[in-house]
């Protein structure tokens, strides 16, 4: 056991700071300030998603800042994307030689983030650390239950994963979760959102290793020692609170 924690001691120090940073941003419970962090992270990971899809079309980083300064103001953030699908579809029907895989990073990893947004906007900061816990808990159960007993390949997009972990981190995160959404919901609710939301975190994580195995690079980027880059540490997330979205509102 204390081998795993010194092999990956780097990972684990950039994971406690993250985790010190994300709880004072929490604790500052500000609309302001949680847009302008999921900002930040929306923008680096724009970036990576760009790099991922071998596209290189700057005007993009443009409509994506507008649209995130949209989804200050706009009540509604999730019908962003839709948007933008309309004015993609439209430019394509236009121009005719636009590029449609520009549309990619909008879906992935833009969707996403905007429901990090309506998650906080419409549920508050409890629905936001109860993501939090769920996600970290189905990473952290499948890595330890992984290394334990983990013999059974989980998919061949990512290897390294196995059965065993993969339903070690949905247990551990279904139990953990369940608690951390009682601040909201029912004993029921809570353990129901929890678990899908974990299982849908477990493939965010498998797509994301999908886009990298595409582009055949092991990490989305290098801002984060241990971890890699800003998707490599929110890629279950994406799916997560998307599920997680739509789970509260069909069961509220």
């Amino acid at each position: 056991m204390t081998r795993i924690f010194t092999d990956y001691q780097e990972r684990w120090l950039t994971g406690v700071a993250l985790l010190a940073l994300v709880g004072f941003i929490g604790w500052m419970d500000s609309f302001f300030v949680m847009w302008a962090f999921l900002g930040l992270i929306y923008i680096f990971a724009f970036y990576e998603a760009m790099k991922l899809f071998d596209l290189t079309a700057p005007s993009m980083y443009v409509w994506a800042v507008v649209l995130w300064i949209v989804a200050y103001f706009y009540p509604n953030p999730d019908d962003l994307f839709f948007l933008m699908a309309v004015i993609f579809a439209s430019s394509l029907a236009y121009f005719h030689n636009f590029d449609k895989r520009l549309l990619l990073p909008f879906l992935y990893p833009v969707s996403g983030i905007l429901f990090f947004l309506i998650l906080y906007q419409d549920f508050g900061i409890a629905a936001m650390f109860w993501l939090l816990v769920t996600v970290a808990f189905t990473d952290v159960g499948a890595f330890f239950t992984g290394k334990a007993i983990g013999k059974t390949k989980f998919s061949d997009t990512s290897p390294n994963k196995t059965v065993e972990g993969v339903i070690g981190g949905v247990i551990a995160a279904t139990a953990a979760g369940s608690f951390a959404g009682l601040y909201i919901v029912d004993w029921g609710t809570a353990f129901v959102v929890s678990l899908v939301t974990s299982v849908a975190s477990v493939f965010g994580d498998l797509f994301e290793s999908y886009l990298k195995r595409e582009a055949g690079v092991k990490d989305s980027g290098d801002l984060l020692p241990g971890h890699g880059g800003i998707l490599d540490r929110i890629d279950g997330y994406l799916f997560g609170a998307i599920i997680m979205v739509i789970a509260l509102r069909s069961l509220l």
